[in-house]
């Protein structure tokens, strides 16, 4: 199987899935072995009790073909075994909620009882949890072999140098934490104050540099303007050494100059002039 490539067999997430779903399966196969001892009837609705709960001869085989499934599957590979433990944990939480409705009625042909009923919803929610470990979770790492495969990523990658590196970070921040613990408690020793002072010294420093760069940042950010404007500023100073007169531009609701007025001359008699007809005292 394709998904048998990422998920190996000495993983530690297929010993998981393998090791649920046997213990489990022998499980299930212990309580129909008890129940067939016991000579229960075998299409009988009231049943017999066997482990604190009810059984009759249909539920025995039932649990002795179901545990051989989850013991075949553990045998197979990992992946199996997940999907196996999915499946099967879906049929007991339906199995569960079914025969709850036809407790006692002629329609409970398992002979369920409350404690069946009980058992059949928590070993579904413990399969399905066993099932989906590792695959469907959050926050699943990159080295997951489910998530490998859904990237399409090569089998053949290794990612084992992953592992070395968290542990070595976590060997790194250890005894700073141990430290950081003990001083809180008031119990640490001279030795691990002065480690808690250090570190705190390093992370002041550091947010001192990252302040300075940020001013830095910013004062530079303030020069660029301030270097356009002063470009502009010598543009229009070679204009007018060159004896062109810049055109005067007019701020929006400014009035403009008297010479740009059309119609309008400084000339007496001149055209967009009028005279005033003289005045006549007597």
């Amino acid at each position: 199987m394709r998904m048998n490539q990422y998920l190996r067999a000495g993983s530690p997430l297929s010993t998981v899935y393998r090791v649920g779903a046997g213990l489990i399966g022998a499980g299930l196969i212990l309580f129909g072995l008890l129940a067939l001892i016991a000579r229960v009837q075998f299409f009988s609705t009231e049943g017999q009790p066997v482990l604190g709960m009810s059984s009759n001869g249909l539920l025995a085989v039932i649990s002795l073909v179901v545990g051989a499934i989850l013991i075949g599957s553990a045998l197979i590979g990992g992946v199996v075994a997940s999907t196996t433990a999915i499946v099967i944990g879906v049929l007991f939480l339906v199995s569960g909620m079914a025969n709850l409705a036809v407790i006692r009625t002629p329609l409970n042909v398992f002979a369920f009882t409350l404690p069946n009923v009980v058992f059949s919803l928590v070993v579904g929610m413990l399969l399905l949890f066993l099932g989906l470990y590792g695959r469907l979770s959050g926050g699943l790492p990159e080295d997951n072999p489910f998530v490998r495969a859904r990237h399409h990523e090569d089998p053949r990658d290794d990612h084992s140098h992953l592992h070395p590196a968290d542990r070595r970070r976590l060997a790194e921040i250890e005894p700073l934490a141990r430290a950081e613990h003990a001083v809180a408690e008031g119990e640490a020793t001279p030795e691990q104050e002065r480690l808690v002072a250090d570190d705190a010294e390093r992370r002041a420093q550091q947010r001192q540099q990252e302040a300075w760069r940020n001013y830095e940042r910013d004062q530079r950010d303030e020069a660029v303007p301030t270097q356009q404007g002063g470009s502009q500023a010598d543009a229009r100073s070679d204009t007018q050494a060159d004896g062109e007169v810049p055109t005067q531009q007019n701020e929006p609701g400014q009035a403009a100059p008297r010479e740009q007025r059309s119609g309008r001359s400084d000339r007496r008699g001149g055209p967009g002039r009028h005279r005033r007809p003289p005045t006549i005292r007597a």
